[in-house]
């Protein structure tokens, strides 16, 4: 019935049609029985199990269609699927992809075509003060200037759980930052959070820069959950 690797791509819907076919290579009629799909990812777990569109019965035609949504948090690989007809009894006969009888075949699902998003960094820990200084920070992160233009969009989530004071960004243009104390940082945004925020607080600005940190006037590392940061 199915012979030939398919491949389909994320960050689309990919409709895919199936002909089921006897031994003769002639179609099966289905009457009012359907077709359902099921597909695995390489560690054999079950992403999705869908029912066949049918689309011309007496010709044992269906379709299927792999959402977007469905290999969302699927990374790039091989997969294996099966088809199998569920008969109006509720049972269920297995269909193969060759004459040898074997039940799996394969599709190899692709980022090439649409990459989707990139995955964010995750901030769960604040560094204590040092030198002298009041204020928690975290190791300076990279903004990727390299690859983000003239007018680079950086995104920040903070996850608030009771924190009260200020959070601050700061940024910096120098090249590299070994001693962070003798880097030239500017502040960037301050928020001040007063411990009753329960919602996720959002700080978006624009520029080209080298790195960016995170600083807050309070003990974050219990009352932040943590900081998502997209450059």
């Amino acid at each position: 019935m199915y012979q030939r690797e398919l491949q389909v791509y994320r960050g689309i819907d990919n409709v895919l049609e199936f002909q089921i076919l006897n031994s003769d290579q002639k179609p099966i009629p289905l009457g009012t029985r359907q077709a359902r799909f099921v597909a695995f990812d390489s560690n054999n777990n079950m992403i999705i199990d869908r029912t066949a569109t049918t689309i011309i019965a007496n010709k044992g035609l269906v379709n299927v269609t792999i959402t977007d949504n469905d290999v969302l948090n699927v990374k790039q690989q091989y997969l294996h699927y099966n088809v199998y007809i569920v008969n109006d009894n509720d049972t269920r006969t297995l269909t193969y992809t060759d004459e040898h009888f074997n039940a799996s075949a394969v599709i190899y699902l692709s980022s090439r075509a649409y990459p989707g998003p990139k995955a964010s960094i995750e901030i769960e820990t604040f560094n204590s003060p040092t030198g002298g200084s009041t204020l928690y920070f975290t190791d300076a992160i990279s903004a990727e200037p390299g690859v983000n233009g003239n007018e680079a969009i950086h995104t920040l989530a903070i996850y608030p759980a009771g924190f009260i004071g200020d959070v601050i960004v700061e940024a910096t243009l120098e090249n590299q930052v070994v001693g962070e104390a003798q880097v030239d940082w500017v502040e960037i945004e301050r928020v001040t959070l007063d411990g009753t925020e329960e919602q996720l607080i959002p700080i978006n600005f624009v520029g080209v820069l080298s790195y960016i940190r995170i600083l807050a006037t309070a003990n974050p590392n219990e009352t932040i959950e943590k900081v998502l940061i997209r450059n």
